[in-house]
């Protein structure tokens, strides 16, 4: 019988945050190690997000590693074939690709501990690695309620997030179900083209323009010729966004003054007061994520689209009945309903050192140690994990963040020497996050008004960063011994004791 291939890491995923695992591990000389991705080719969410209008709301000089500048960007906001092509570029820069086992879905992950290492069993195979880094993100699995009658819809239904390029939309009659980031690019995108568009919002989103715009030939010879001012623009980006920061955490009340620039770029393009009146939101801005959007309004204005202020809740064959009793014949439904979040697929296919998933250990709601890892799974770590997502500013940060406290893991199981693995104390997990929670309580995500998938269903926000993105960074900058527990190998116990 072949023996089992062993890697030293294994990466899970190959969007921003598998990719820059990645790329950190070569950067550290280690070279032993494998990436995981369940499709055929790399990209993660801007892989699967491929819909009309699909685009970045962060700026793209601030939406890229800060160790793979891009001086060649061409929109101020890129959008989803320029960031796919972007990360394509990272790719092949970094000779990634000998590492990247595709079409290779993890089915399970299950800690030895005898062996001190995690069984993967995938699509393509099964291996072991003595490190896990999960990489899978948020925003991968599609959320798709479960409507009574969807089932015998006699049309086209998909998800947002797995758009159907073969379906043509001229002149059909289409239901657009959400209100989300994807839903606000999707509908300007499909609007003039469409016979009908009915839109099922059960909440307004707080929209903002977006200020987007052709980045000059000139601006890119100059980043290209002087990369410092390529710098110096990503540093004023992320600045500005550091300032803001304050409002969302600390003085909720402070948003206000943007409240009223949001309704007055409302009433720039919607006369109908009665309209304007569904479109303006009850809770405050920033509760929910702002939503930066310059055709939306606009397009909800036209004479073929109808907004419905309440949720979907019935199909009956062609006909789709929201909760208020209005109703619509249809021809496809599409959904921009958000992903699996606060309850992470992957969590179902990780067993631990207890014999319990990790989606057993979080059921009462996810928590980890810095973001990273979760007590009772040793040599784990997940990237965009716990309370590490932000509202105001750019994921890769957070992202580079946890890439270092990771790197500075496995420096530590070095330094350590032989069979080791590090799991977080319980102790450790539970006064990071009551730290966490405690300066939730006075964000405009926990006292804004509003329900949203920062939270979970017992209305905790799991999600959410309640800080600067300078001080995650101090934070995961190293890893602090004292909050793990060093496990040996039995075999290496019984040496010591021996000795």
């Amino acid at each position: 019988m072949a023996e089992r291939e062993h890697v030293r890491v294994a990466v899970i995923g190959s969007g921003f945050g598998g990719l820059g695992a990645a790329v950190r591990l070569r950067r550290e000389g280690v070279t032993d190690f494998v990436v995981l991705e369940r499709a055929g080719s790399v990209g993660g969410t801007w892989r699967d997000n491929s819909y009309p209008g699909c685009a970045c709301d962060v700026p793209s000089h601030l939406y890229s590693f800060s160790f793979a500048p891009h001086p060649g960007w061409p929109r101020t906001f890129s959008g989803q074939e320029h960031i796919r092509a972007y990360l394509e570029h990272v790719t092949d820069v970094f000779h990634l690709r000998p590492h990247i086992r595709f079409d290779s879905e993890v089915k399970m992950m299950t800690w030895d501990g005898e062996k001190l290492r995690w069984e993967i069993e995938t699509s393509s195979g099964s291996l072991s690695a003595d490190v896990v880094v999960s990489a899978t993100g948020p925003l991968s699995d599609p959320k798709v309620p479960d409507v009574p009658g969807l089932d015998s819809f006699p049309g086209k239904v998909f998800h947002s997030a797995r758009w159907d390029h073969d379906y043509d939309l001229r002149g059909k009659r289409v239901a657009m179900v959400g209100t989300g980031a994807s839903a606000i690019q999707i509908v300007p995108a499909i609007q003039p083209e469409v016979g009908r568009l009915t839109l099922f919002q059960r909440t307004p989103p707080w929209v903002m323009p977006r200020v987007d715009r052709a980045i000059s030939g000139a601006e890119r010879a100059l980043h290209r010729a002087l990369p410092f001012t390529a710098q110096a623009r990503r540093g004023l980006l992320w600045g500005i966004r550091e300032l803001q920061v304050q409002a969302f955490t600390k003085h909720p009340d402070e948003l206000g003054f943007v409240e009223q620039l949001a309704k007055r770029n409302m009433a720039r393009a919607i006369k109908d007061p009665a309209l304007r009146a569904k479109l303006t939101p009850d809770y405050r801005i920033g509760c929910k994520r702002i939503l930066l959007s310059s055709t939306y309004y606009p397009a909800l204005a036209r004479p073929n689209v109808d907004v419905v202020a309440s949720g979907l809740s019935e199909i009956r064959g062609s006909t789709v009945v929201a909760a208020d009793g209005s109703e619509a014949e249809v021809d496809a439904i599409i959904f921009g309903t958000g992903f699996h979040v606060t309850d992470m697929p992957i969590a179902e296919r990780v067993v631990g050192a207890e014999g319990k998933t990790l989606a057993e250990a979080w059921k009462g709601g996810m928590e980890s140690l810095r973001g990273a890892s979760a007590a009772g799974f040793p040599n784990w770590m997940t990237i965009i994990g716990p309370n590490t997502g932000l509202g105001n500013s750019s994921m890769i940060l957070m992202i580079e963040s946890q890439l270092n406290y990771m790197a500075d893991f496995l420096r530590q199981l070095d330094v350590l020497g032989g069979r080791a693995a590090l799991d977080a104390r319980p102790s450790a997990v539970d006064a990071w996050n009551t730290r966490v929670q405690e300066r939730m309580k006075r964000t405009v995500w926990n006292t804004g008004g509003c329900t949203s998938w920062y939270l979970d269903p017992s209305g905790r926000n799991t999600t959410i960063w309640p800080g600067t993105t300078t001080e995650f960074r101090r934070a995961t900058r190293q890893v602090d011994l004292a909050e793990y527990e060093l496990l040996r190998a039995p075999a290496e116990q019984k040496a010591e004791v021996d000795a």
